[in-house]
């Protein structure tokens, strides 16, 4: 539930936000092996992660 607020909030900043894993991680089950990720283009990529950091403070990380 909180991604999908998350994406909302990005969403009415104009910020189009994707969350990749989402299907996979519905399969996997309750163990949380497979975790879902929040993308979005590079040009939003420091509003969106101030506006993530104001949400969920230190959850921010840069993609590997």
């Amino acid at each position: 539930m909180l991604i999908s607020y998350i994406v909302s909030v990005l969403e009415a900043e104009d910020i189009r936000a994707v969350v990749l894993d989402e299907h996979t991680s519905i399969l996997e089950g309750s163990i949380g092996a497979v975790q879902r990720r929040i993308m979005v283009r590079a040009p939003h990529e420091a509003a969106a992660r101030s506006i993530l950091e104001d949400i969920v403070p230190g959850e921010a990380r840069e993609q590997t």
